[in-house]
């Protein structure tokens, strides 16, 4: 009796502990969804062709004080690292009108990617994306490797594209070298 109870027990544990694994598992288990998106500017991206490169997904609103707060800091962060290969894609949610979106983007004077996520299609393919701001690192192999509902914490953020960026110039150099 006492080894049934055992084993029940065991199989218990065993099944909660890779309930909670999945439940609780870090961002950088999951690859990005391959999604299109449609920019203000009427250009199709497609995620899957950032691959390579570590890119920055953002949920955002025109009415959400935290994103607003977000852009000069994604505008700098941007400016700085996109010639190295950064690409920073933010994703208007769904319920911001789109005149809203494009008037906003032509004031605060945005550099990168502004898509429009009308149907809420994106926002599904990111695990449904309900609260603003929520952003995603990919890394440059397709992980994600940081989430974040609310504002970022944007010197680690650049820390870690900083690594990302600097990892992707090794490989590229020693690729490099190994053609000489």
């Amino acid at each position: 009796m006492r080894i049934k109870e055992t084993l029940i027990t065991l199989c218990a544990l065993t099944l909660l502990a890779t309930l909670a694994y999945l439940w609780l598992a870090p961002a950088g288990m999951k690859h990005s969804p391959d999604i299109s998106l449609t920019t203000i500017k009427g250009e199709k991206l497609q995620l899957a062709s950032y691959q390579g490169r570590p890119v920055l997904v953002t949920f955002w609103a025109t009415t959400c004080p935290g994103c607003i707060k977000e852009m000069p800091h994604l505008i700098e962060l941007y400016e700085e690292l996109h010639p190295r290969g950064l690409e920073i894609i933010s994703v208007a949610m769904d319920y911001d009108p789109p005149n809203q979106v494009l008037a906003m983007s032509k004031a605060r004077g945005i550099p990168y990617h502004v898509a429009l996520d009308i149907q809420a299609q994106a926002a599904r393919a990111f695990g449904d994306v309900r609260l603003t701001p929520t952003s995603f690192l990919i890394a440059p192999d397709g992980r994600i490797v940081y989430r974040k509902t609310g504002e970022m914490d944007i010197a680690r953020v650049r820390q870690d594209i900083l690594e990302m960026l600097e990892a992707r110039a090794g490989t590229g150099s020693a690729q490099a070298a190994g053609q000489g």
